[in-house]
């Protein structure tokens, strides 16, 4: 609106002008050459406008006439640009979805028509690295160390390729620089935290983390954890020569991180080795509320020396009572259960572990009761095979590495804290065994039951089993010996010869009846056929057409079962020989065998 009314005013003062010179024209005379012109004062304005006008114009064009070859250039130029940023950016796209050929096409296309720019050398080096030219990476980030623009950038670079060949020394290096040249940089401060924790300078490693606090490159909670970590590694290695150092330092791990088990652990076993029992226990038993642990466990029980087993498994029953359904705090009483030779607190210990899915520990634990009960007998072996499929119990592990005592730092990696106790991966899944797993547990003393062949379509019922035969008594005629596959029945009792003949099998003899003559209940060996008997069968060829595709199934099904039954087949009892089961079988009773018939002689 100003514009419009700054407008509107200066058109009436023009208006107003025009108005005043058009009421006094006047004249203009001018001689130059002997010529005279005469005008009014209006028009002569008029003529010089017009005259400044047309040289403004006439300057104009000049003017760009002596600028068109840089405007050209600039316009080229600009062209290089546009076209070198898009190719910037799909190279950085071809990187991010791992297209190393087109990163490279694009990085080459950037560096063309934008030169050794910043991002031109970054997507260079990042198309060397996703292509795998370590040694094309490692030329364009020592490329970057010429520009200090780009300085810090190529460091990382490097450094990231020396740890990548193995090289601490030259990523060491690199990280130096990288500190001197800009101390705020996180991955740098945070690689250096690393380098000193894996040389186990712990001072200088808390002293690196003070300073990434004051900086703020690391959170508040991160560092609490961290210089709690580094308390303790500290502590750990000075317990021996310095304990009262040691305890201080394990001392302030705990209040900064309650639940880090090394630090507790430690603080206990030194406060218990200065006299200081009662404060041993309540470090410890505040440690085990937060989070049970062996380590935790095993410095509570040790906490006075000298005690007898007994005592360690009423203190064992104490620390229980913090946390009555945690796995440790059973495995705690049962193992100062077994110490104290009292197996049938152990057992009843155990007993919420056993019966849903037993670990290793605890298979474990129940073989050294069974050993120490019985000695090496069948419940021995049942355990020992129950421990070897069994799922593996926690323990510390980093980067896919297990320990069997905690580390502030990974050998991996190099990364502080990276230790956390956990249970390794299971190779085979919660109910995906074997169905006949259980023949490991076979030594060689128990009998090998082999059973009838089975119609695929026909599950094996308990009957299949035959139950096993004295050495008092003979087998009886209506149950076929342990050790002969039983031959297919045919399809129908009216044509036995086609089917044999068919499937290459002679019919099963009949039993004997007893009294007849030679044994009881010994089968009658196969007769000779009088050669006029094998006329009498009927050939496939001779029997009427509606009858050959009955006999083409039994025959296909018969061949089948001689293909299983070839060989001895062997199928696993319902549990291994020497597994008692649900209910207590004494292994030293006679009659065990007769009570379970489908288990097999012990």
């Amino acid at each position: 609106m100003i514009r419009v009314l700054a407008f509107l005013a200066l058109l009436a003062l023009v208006a107003l002008g025009a108005s005043w010179l058009a009421d006094r024209p006047g004249e203009v005379a001018v001689i130059w050459q002997g010529y005279r012109i005469e005008t009014s004062v209006a028009v002569l304005l008029a003529a010089v406008l017009a005259l400044a006008f047309l040289l403004v114009c006439l300057w104009s064009l000049l003017h760009l006439v002596l600028r068109l070859p840089s405007v050209m250039s600039f316009a080229s130029r600009a062209r290089r640009r546009n076209r070198g940023y898009v190719a910037v950016s799909r190279g950085m796209v071809a990187v991010g979805a791992g297209d190393p050929l087109a990163a490279r096409r694009h990085a080459s296309d950037a560096e063309r028509w934008l030169g050794r720019e910043p991002l031109t050398l970054l997507l260079k080096a990042q198309a060397a690295q996703i292509s795998g030219d370590r040694t094309g990476a490692e030329a364009t980030f020592t490329d970057m160390l010429d520009d200090a623009e780009t300085r810090v950038l190529g460091l990382r670079g490097l450094f990231v390729e020396a740890r990548r060949k193995g090289d601490a020394v030259a990523a060491r290096a690199y990280v130096t620089k990288a500190v001197e040249l800009a101390p705020g940089v996180a991955w740098a401060s945070e690689a250096m935290l690393e380098f000193q924790s894996a040389e186990r300078d712990w001072r200088g490693a808390l002293a690196k983390l003070e300073q990434r606090v004051a900086l703020r490159t690391i959170d508040k909670g991160t560092a609490k954890r961290q210089r709690a970590v580094l308390l303790t590694a500290d502590a750990l290695d000075r317990a021996d020569k310095e304990p009262e150092a040691a305890l201080a330092a394990a001392q302030a791990a705990v209040k900064l991180a309650p639940d880090l088990v090394p630090a507790s652990a430690l603080a206990g076993r030194l406060l218990a080795a200065s006299g200081k029992l009662r404060k041993a226990a309540k470090v410890l038993e505040a440690s085990w509320k937060i989070d049970p642990h062996p380590d935790i466990a095993a410095a509570y029980l040790d906490i006075r020396h000298g005690d007898s087993t007994h005592d360690r498994l009423a203190r064992a029953e104490t620390l229980a009572k913090l946390k009555p359904r945690h796995p440790e705090s059973t495995l705690a009483v049962a193992e100062a259960a077994i110490a104290a030779h009292e197996y049938a607190r152990a057992k009843q210990a155990l007993a919420p572990l056993l019966a849903e899915r037993p670990t290793v520990r605890a298979c474990l634990l129940m073989a050294d009761i069974e050993e120490a009960e019985h000695g090496a007998s069948a419940a021995l072996r049942q355990w020992l095979g129950k421990a070897a499929r069994a799922p593996r119990d926690a323990t510390w592990m980093a980067d896919g590495v297990t320990s069997d005592h905690w580390e502030p730092v990974s050998p991996v990696s190099g990364r502080l804290d990276a230790f956390q106790w956990v249970a390794p991966a299971e190779q085979i899944a919660h109910g995906r065994v074997h169905s006949d797993a259980d023949a490991v547990l076979a030594d060689g003393d128990e009998r090998t039951v082999l059973l009838p062949a089975a119609p695929d379509d026909e599950p094996v019922s308990k009957d299949a089993f035959p139950a096993p035969a004295t050495e008092a008594s003979s087998p009886s005629p209506s149950t076929p010996p342990a050790i002969t596959p039983v031959s297919p029945a045919p399809a129908s009792s009216a044509e036995p010869a086609p089917v044999a003949a068919a499937s290459g099998l002679s019919p099963e003899p009949a039993a004997r009846p007893a009294g007849q003559g030679g044994a009881a209940a010994s089968p009658e060996p196969p007769q000779a056929e009088p050669a006029g008997e094998a006329s009498r069968v009927m050939k496939p060829e001779s029997m009427p057409p509606e009858a050959k595709p009955a006999l083409k199934a039994t025959a296909e099904k018969a061949e089948m079962s001689t293909k299983r039954v070839s060989g001895p087949v062997v199928f696993p009892v319902a549990r291994p020989p020497d597994d008692p089961g649900t209910e207590d079988v004494a292994l030293d009773d006679p009659q065990a065998g007769e009570r379970h018939p489908y288990m097999g002689r012990l």
